[in-house]
């Protein structure tokens, strides 16, 4: 086996694991109205399983309704009506070999009313934390009295009880992140004058207490795992060695001591704990390192792992004794399966784009950019049959969404053939390739390549599919996916030389100078300004918007933040008036300023190849659009517009 200690198995408790790669705990909004949980939602948690992974486990489960829900859907342990649910998870995650693990969650000062994501969330009952304080939102926090305390630890109890008799095999307690057990352990929020308070074991005794609740329901055999924040990342909040003493308190209570990093409630903190696309993979793996040489139980680290190579690496070096994922695990749920066969290179990398975590807060469903299956598992519980006869399929437009929906339509039996004008499939994914944040998602063009290869595609690059091409080949189904351009607004100058667009990033030698002005802080253009930036340009940005990355998500749009905001002149509310081969002229509330510069880079949009789509219509009655040639959007749009088509075809 290439992997063999990544694929070694390990004993927790009275349970022996089949590899070292855990599904972490994973929160998903998607319960009905009785608080329980969706067969959809079941059937998510389940694909981690059939894909290998040797411990799968459901997050933010709330132990004590009246003081912890810190958003509206999440299950809640304390309500009879969950017990049939849960009991199907456990089934569907342990039928397939895994070990279903039960996370144990309370918010703290962000349940009820004071929820920091939802907002709107009012419940009228209190919200308590360590300490009596006032929210900027003017929510009042009460400090927590001990008698509470006290039944919230006996909650802890009760709820892994429930756990153990719905058939789970390993429980999970949240101490970390910024939740309640977070809360008291942190000198940043908790300023207690009592025995909850002041010294690092009184800080930690909330936690100690909810351990020794869980492991007297459980019984001394039965695992249990702790997660914590190996550090806070944040002012006010521990470092890693007070981390560490911390550790060494927890630990001697439990079975597995999971390190991640960071608090929800500071932005440059969350990105931390869910590294961006502009950390490095395995950023907080030396939390974990550290904490384990001072601890007698097995560590797990998370933070961006999704390469087996590096994961051998941190089993075989001692780093860590187990690695946990869950974007990578949503991206590939059969990531495990695939490495432990030799199969690598069929392995769908997590962009980090975390549009993941953006629909589960907004819409209350579970998405992936490029994973079409997650969040309609039970659709595809069976494949489509056959098509009897194949017909002869057409794709026009090699990007993200033709890719798919060419691989979709051949795996249902048809005869495939995928044309791009360019000399290699990927369409704007091509635009990545010199970009090293985004070289997964460059990376994701080769690895569906390969598949479309593997499925018997006919790839035809560099060719044009005029409408006399197109009824030539004579196709039963033409499926157009001829995706976007670069908009060019009406500047004058825009057509000079020194004007360069997001194509132009396809080119290692792209001739961009030194002093450079990006037209437009959308996505694009904040990408291309951190990338720039990094390599040691000078950038000023202008949108005529009042603020940036407005297409971005929530937690992209922080990371954004980190990269460009004091290193780039970002100017909102400014737009481009003329351009010329040595500076650009900018306008803001009627005062113009010359900007000089080298470069002036376009980012202010895409417009979709309408004329292609035009061409190409009326060719066969089955004729379909997709993509950006129809609207430009997100990737996710496009993949997954693309996966359907092609099973519907």
């Amino acid at each position: 086996m290439k992997y063999p200690h990544l694929f070694s198995p390990i004993t927790l408790g009275n349970l022996t694991y089949r590899n070292r790669i855990f599904a972490s705990p994973t929160g998903l909004p998607m319960v009905i109205p009785g608080e329980f949980l969706k067969r959809e939602c079941i059937a998510f948690y389940e694909q981690r399983a059939k894909g290998g992974a040797a411990s799968v486990s459901l997050g933010d489960c709330i132990v004590h309704t009246p003081t912890g829900l810190q958003h509206p859907y999440k299950p809640r342990l304390d309500d009879p009506y969950i017990i049939s649910s849960l009991a199907a998870a456990a089934r569907a995650i342990s039928r397939h070999g895994a070990v279903a693990a039960l996370e144990l969650s309370h918010g703290g000062k962000f349940a009820n009313n004071a929820n920091f994501v939802t907002k709107t969330m009012s419940t009228g009952l209190p919200a308590y934390g360590p300490d009596e304080e006032m929210t900027p939102e003017g929510v009042l926090i009460r400090e927590m009295p001990e008698e509470l305390i006290n039944t919230i630890v006996e909650a802890y109890g009760n709820a892994a009880r429930l756990a153990k008799n719905m058939g789970f095999g390993m429980i999970v307690v949240h101490g970390g992140h910024g939740w309640l057990l977070h809360q008291f352990m942190s000198p940043k929020t908790n300023h207690r004058k009592d025995k909850f308070g002041g010294s690092l074991e009184n800080r930690c005794r909330f936690a100690l207490m909810a351990l020794d609740a869980v492991r007297a329901a459980v019984g001394k055999s039965f695992p249990v795992e702790f997660r914590m924040s190996g550090a806070e990342f944040t002012p006010g909040g521990y470092d890693l060695e007070e981390g560490v003493e911390i550790a060494k308190l927890v630990s001697q209570k439990i079975d597995l001591l999971h390190v991640s990093a960071g608090v929800h409630d500071d932005p440059d903190s969350t990105v931390i704990t869910h590294p961006s696309m502009f950390e490095e993979h395995g950023r907080n793996v030396f939390l974990a390192e550290r904490i384990k040489k001072a601890v007698d139980c097995p560590v797990a680290t998370i933070g961006a792992l999704n390469d087996p190579e590096q994961m051998e690496e941190i089993i075989a070096s001692g780093k860590a004794d187990v690695v946990e994922m869950s974007r990578a695990l949503t991206a590939d749920p059969y990531l495990p399966l695939k490495a432990a066969s030799g199969r690598e290179d069929e392995i769908v990398r997590c962009i980090r784009c975390f549009l993941c975590l953006n629909q589960t807060t907004s819409t209350r469903n579970i998405r992936c950019a490029v994973n079409p299956v997650i969040g309609a598992e039970l659709e595809h519980a069976y494949e489509p049959p056959k098509a009897a006869p194949g017909k002869r399929v057409l794709v026009v437009g090699g990007g993200p969404g033709g890719m798919e929906a060419a691989l979709e339509a051949a795996k249902r039996g048809h005869d495939v053939t995928l044309c791009d004008d360019h000399d290699r499939l990927g369409g704007q994914m091509l635009c990545e390739e010199f970009v090293p944040f985004k070289r997964e998602m460059y990376g994701y063009a080769g690895q569906k390549q390969r598949e479309l290869e593997k499925a018997g595609v006919h790839i035809r690059c560099g060719t044009k599919v005029t409408r006399q091409w197109a009824e030539a080949f004579k196709p039963d189904i033409l499926i157009c996916a001829a995706g976007a351009s670069p908009l060019k607004p009406p500047i004058p100058g825009i057509d000079l030389p020194n004007v360069k667009d997001i194509d132009d990033l396809r080119k290692e030698d792209n001739g961009i100078g030194k002093r450079v002005v990006i037209i437009g802080a959308g996505l694009v253009g904040c990408e291309t300004a951190a990338h720039l930036l990094n390599l040691g340009h000078e950038v000023t940005i202008l949108e005529m918007l009042d603020d940036y990355a407005v297409d971005a998500t929530l937690w992209h749009k922080q990371a954004l933040r980190q990269q460009i905001i004091g290193r780039a002149d970002l100017r909102l509310g400014t737009r481009a008036v003329e351009i010329t081969p040595e500076h650009i002229t900018a306008e803001k509330d009627g005062v113009r300023e010359i900007i000089p510069c080298d470069t002036v880079f376009c980012a202010a949009g895409l417009k979709p190849r309408v004329d292609v789509r035009n061409e190409l219509r009326g060719i066969t009655p089955y004729y379909y659009e997709l993509g950006d040639c129809l609207k430009p959007g997100l990737l996710f749009h496009a993949i997954s517009q693309g996966h359907f088509i092609g099973r519907d075809v």
